[in-house]
């Protein structure tokens, strides 16, 4: 029987026995991904075996490079690589995609012992660009913004030399023309002769919006 007569097999195989099973995808008819393990599982893993032109007579390639797998160590990936090849080699010459996922679910715990989870800066920022609308920094700046304390708006003045004289004339001039009675002015006038640089913000803020 040729290589692609097994291949063939097998495919028809695959497709029965993992019907319905969701950890289980078929990426092309000779490359195949497993996830070891549900989702939320912090010991999931996800194995990719892929066929090259002459097997089962040679080895599958074997990969653990699935985004999936981002928080898991070299080390680790490494370890549960060559605890597959040690399958293959068992197996070289028969159908072994089945045996080699159903292997790494028995041994997962055995497999994943000395993991302890990776976050790099490379999968924080994926995560960020996959998670967060475009408009979110301009959002934050806005949020930053409001949630200032008095202590940082004070700060925020002194360092952009704000003076409250400098916001007293053009209020004055803004809201005078609205004022109907001169008790009504008096009022106003009083409240912004009180602003100083230090309430300003506080004051000030109320008054223009």
């Amino acid at each position: 029987m040729s290589a692609n007569e097994d291949q063939e097999m097998e495919l028809e195989a695959l497709r029965s026995i993992y019907e319905g099973d969701e950890s289980f995808r078929e990426l092309s008819p000779v490359s195949f991904q497993y996830r070891i393990g549900e989702n939320g599982d912090p010991k999931a893993f996800l194995i990719e075996i892929s066929w090259t032109e002459t097997y089962p007579q040679t080895p599958p390639i074997i990969s653990m490079n699935a985004f999936f797998n981002n928080t898991i160590s070299s080390a680790v990936k490494q370890s549960i690589l060559a605890k597959l090849q040690e399958a293959v080699e068992v197996n070289l010459g028969t159908a072994m995609t089945y045996t080699l996922f159903e292997y790494a679910k028995d041994s997962k715990e055995q497999l994943m012992e000395n993991h302890h989870p990776v976050h790099s800066a490379a999968s924080i920022s994926n995560i960020i660009s996959v998670e967060t609308p475009n408009t979110a920094p301009s959002s934050k700046k806005k949020d930053k913004k409001e949630q200032l304390s008095k202590a940082q708006k004070r700060k925020l003045a002194d360092k952009t030399g704000l003076q409250a004289d400098v916001f007293r004339r053009p209020l004055v001039l803004s809201l005078l023309p609205g004022m109907n009675t001169n008790s009504q002015k008096s009022k106003l006038t009083q409240l912004l002769t009180s602003i100083t640089k230090e309430n300003f913000l506080e004051v000030g803020t109320g008054l223009m919006w």
